[in-house]
């Protein structure tokens, strides 16, 4: 599809065209690119920090619910692909899964905006690609992590028309907190709530961008409800180890301090679980005691109370597009890098895992063409967004891109239905944080939370499959199961011969095939991963590959999954065998007719 768009663009360069929008994927028709025209459609991202989706915040946000759930379309299964802010954030600018740009943590040496710098994705990434075709780009707060007073310049973030960037180590402060405008040095903002901060600035680059007379992409990344984060050290502006800094709940504005006195953590089946559920350390977890628990509803409380303001950033967004007569022609979009866990598993606050609540995340997308007020579950991820906002923008798509444009037209989204892949890829490396109270058996971190996994949703299924570094494996059947509490491949369980009615092995074993593919997948293979496992094309879902024709193939030409050891980054060395493309060698096997 992104050809045929390029080809579009071209060809509209010769010829004054009304911009239409009735394709599956977004823009058919652009304008030329040297207009500067409100023709096109501006873009509006707001990026929340550690949202939940399965905890019910959104059900505390009514300005979400009256300009964008009731105005757009929510999309139920929308996927983070690595569980961590600053490798999100990267896969969700740039197109492309962790594992492709090795941005894989929150810190150098193997994440952060230096390694996002180093990498050379600062001169590949959405701002620089929509620059290129016509557009001013703003953006204000959390950029990446450790893009900090200390390398902010090192050099500048590359492709904006305005920019007001949160700085570590104030990132997380919420009443200290410190912003860099454009080229100008930092400047704190100790004693104001950040978000509001955040607002007016916001408010600012959408007033700043409509008088430019261009179309315009603003990203509006407040911190909430991200965990207050200070130590010591931050007073001075200097950085702290890790484990010297303090986690805490996050904090509201006084305005709404009051509010949700008795908000708790929803008592799903997997909340605080008698018996313990998931694999490797996860698996060790106590039971929290009451007081534990009464924390973790403070906690819980605090972040909807810190989200009131993102709600009234929405609303203040929509009707300041209203007032100025855009509003029709704009893509308001609504997400999070990841998502959050609070209770269940017997987990203390924090992200990283892949279990549903981590993973599964808010999108919800108002525009033109989009249908209001519908609910979709066609399988989406973080790095099908910037192909959808290149396809917003008329941009042609790159081919090495992982991801996969989003449609946004009521045929587009039941075309999808259909035909559209049915994986996510998740991914994560080094440790795992515990952001509530820190006890002698429950730590801040933990080592060793490094994993492959997907997720599998197709009209018949709901599976998330997992390789753990130390080779344990996780398998749930999220139809019978969603609260994730019963892993089918582990020993302590009550042994299970069958799922999907087939024999449990027998679908294992396809899953930890595509998994292979998964793991080191680039471009179109991320996308249609069964394709190079059968590149005659006759396989384009799990349902396809169970077919008995198979079974021979999967049984003796597909390695499975083995990490030879832990590492706290992607270091494909340490992640055993690796598929490669042409591994299965049909031409020397008299029966490949029955497995392409």
């Amino acid at each position: 599809m992104g050809y045929v768009l390029a080809t579009l663009l071209l060809a509209s360069l010769t010829s004054q065209i009304q911009a239409s929008w009735t394709g599956t994927f977004g823009p058919v028709n652009q304008q030329p690119l040297f207009e500067s025209s409100r023709s096109r459609p501006n873009i509006v991202f707001i990026l929340t920090d550690d949202q939940d989706l399965h905890m019910q915040s959104l059900d505390y946000m009514p300005f979400v619910k009256k300009h964008l759930i009731n105005h757009g379309t929510s999309f139920r299964k929308h996927f983070c692909t690595t569980a961590l802010c600053c490798p999100s954030r990267v896969s969700l600018w740039t197109g492309k899964a962790a594992h492709n740009t090795n941005v894989t943590d929150v810190k150098p040496p193997y994440g952060g905006y230096p390694k996002f710098v180093s990498r050379g994705l600062n001169e590949k990434y959405l701002p620089v690609w929509l620059q290129s075709v016509g557009y001013n780009t703003y953006y204000t707060g959390k950029l990446f992590n450790a893009h900090s007073v200390d390398t902010y310049d090192s050099p500048f973030a590359a492709g904006w028309t305005g920019s007001d960037f949160l700085l570590d180590p104030f990132t997380y402060w919420y009443m200290n907190s410190t912003y860099q405008r454009n080229r100008d040095p930092p400047v704190s903002y100790e004693g104001q709530y950040s978000v509001d901060v955040l607002a007016k600035k916001a408010l600012g680059f959408l007033d700043e961008a409509y008088e430019a007379g261009k179309p315009f992409f603003i990203g509006m990344a407040p911190v909430a409800p991200h965990s207050d984060i200070q130590s010591p050290n931050f007073k001075h502006g200097n950085h702290s180890n890790l484990t010297e800094v303090e986690f805490g709940p996050p904090v509201s504005a006084k305005r709404h301090a009051h509010l949700f006195q008795d908000a708790k953590v929803p008592r799903t089946a997997n909340f605080n679980p008698d018996k313990p559920s998931g694999a490797s350390w996860v698996r060790n977890l106590r039971k929290q005691s009451p007081d534990i628990v009464e924390y973790n509803d403070h906690f819980y409380a605090q972040r909807l109370r810190a989200l009131q303001s993102v709600d009234e950033l929405v609303d203040s967004v929509v009707r300041r597009l209203e007032e100025f007569g855009i509003l029709d022609n704009t893509y308001v979009i609504y997400s999070t890098d990841n998502g959050y866990h609070i209770g269940q598993h017997r987990l203390h606050p924090s992200k990283q895992c892949a279990f549903e609540e981590d993973i599964n995340i808010p999108l919800i997308i108002r525009g033109p063409g989009v249908p209001e007020k519908l609910t979709t579950d066609i399988v989406t991820a973080h790095t099908d967004l910037a192909p959808t906002l290149l396809t917003i923008a008329g941009a042609p798509l790159r081919d090495d891109f992982d991801g996969l444009a989003i449609p946004l037209t009521q045929n587009g989204l039941e075309q999808a239905k259909d035909d559209r892949h049915e994986h996510v890829t998740v991914e994560h490396w080094g440790f795992g944080a515990n952001e509530g109270k820190i006890l002698d058996w429950y730590p801040v971190f933990r080592l060793n939370n490094t994993y492959k996994a997907m997720r599998v949703i197709g009209k018949s299924y709901n599976l998330l499959y997992q390789v753990w570094c130390n080779n344990e494996h996780e398998l749930y059947d999220l139809t019978t199961d969603p609260g994730q509490m019963i892993n089918l491949l582990h020993p302590d369980e009550r042994p299970v011969k069958t799922l999907l009615g087939l024999p449990l092995k027998k679908v294992v074993k396809r899953l930890d095939s595509l998994l292979f593919v998964l793991k080191t997948c680039r471009a179109e293979t991320c996308i249609h991963p069964w394709r190079a496992l059968h590149p005659g094309g006759s396989v384009e879902s799990l349902k396809d590959a169970l077919s008995p024709r198979f079974d021979t193939f999967y049984e003796t030409q597909v390695e499975s999954i083995k990490f030879d050891r832990c590492e706290a980054g992607y270091i494909p060395e340490a992640e055993g065998a690796q598929f490669q493309q042409g591994t299965f060698e049909a031409e020397f096997d008299p029966n490949w007719h029955e497995w392409t």
